[in-house]
């Protein structure tokens, strides 16, 4: 059997990046994913991609830091499925590196909005429905810049930061329950909010020389430790960090 065969799961921020790869894992390991993203066009897209190799995937269109959008979407897959086994919590934004003299309210808000608030309340929604099917698990995206800091990109880091504690907090809530929740942590991986991010020459030469192995990292190796807390071989795993960064938080 497949190691998510039958589980329902739901990836926000899933039409590039990470959240791509992790919903392509996800339905080649047996899982009936619900994506959501605001790129809707690139969702269905990815859906496009998959139906020739008989997976099904469910698209909707979501802004993850309206909370009445999250309701919606919580009960329209309950009533549908059933139950949600996994909540993978990846949409995110990242924006410019700028001192924070520069940083202006609507970057600062946005970014929290997005990145902490957004899991804040995908994770509200979603546990009450784990807690009637007997449990779950919650993966959360974090980012090595939560553990770090990172000069210049102050808002990314406080929502980071701040998620990775969330995490660890819900998880001691959640235990008894049966619904256990983690969070990766990314070191530089290649995805279009990176390459937004950084400028081109310093992702080509002097980002991969800051990493102990030497290269960037690819979406899919952050799926595949997704998937594995996600899965049920990680069923005595709750409030822990998975660091996926080629060894960049280890000098």
């Amino acid at each position: 059997m497949k190691r998510l065969q039958d589980k329902v799961a739901i990836v926000t921020g899933a039409a590039s990046g990470i959240g791509a790869a992790t919903v392509e894992l996800f339905v080649r390991m047996g899982a009936r994913v619900v994506a959501t993203d605001l790129q809707v066009e690139k969702l269905k897209l990815l859906g496009e991609r998959l139906r020739p190799e008989g997976f099904v995937l469910e698209a909707f269109r979501q802004d993850v830091s309206d909370e009445g959008q999250w309701q919606d979407l919580v009960d329209t897959v309950e009533e549908r499925f059933g139950r949600i086994d996994i909540l993978v919590n990846d949409a995110g934004v990242a924006g410019h590196l700028e001192p924070i003299e520069l940083t202006g309210l609507e970057t600062w808000q946005k970014t929290i909005d997005v990145n902490l608030k957004g899991s804040f309340l995908g994770m509200r929604a979603v546990i009450p429905v784990m807690k009637r099917s007997g449990g779950g698990s919650i993966v959360n995206v974090s980012s090595i810049a939560g553990i770090t800091g990172m000069g210049g990109g102050n808002p990314y880091t406080a929502s980071k930061g701040g998620l990775r504690l969330l995490s660890k907090g819900v998880a001691l809530q959640s235990a008894r329950d049966g619904i256990r929740v983690n969070s990766v942590e990314p070191g530089y991986i290649l995805t279009p909010m990176l390459e937004q991010a950084v400028d081109r020459a310093v992702l080509r030469e002097e980002v991969p020389a800051s990493v102990p192995m030497g290269r960037i990292g690819r979406p899919e190796e952050i799926a595949r430790a997704i998937a594995f807390l996600a899965s049920d071989e990680a069923s005595y795993i709750t409030g822990a960090d998975l660091i996926v960064d080629g060894g960049y938080t280890a000098r």
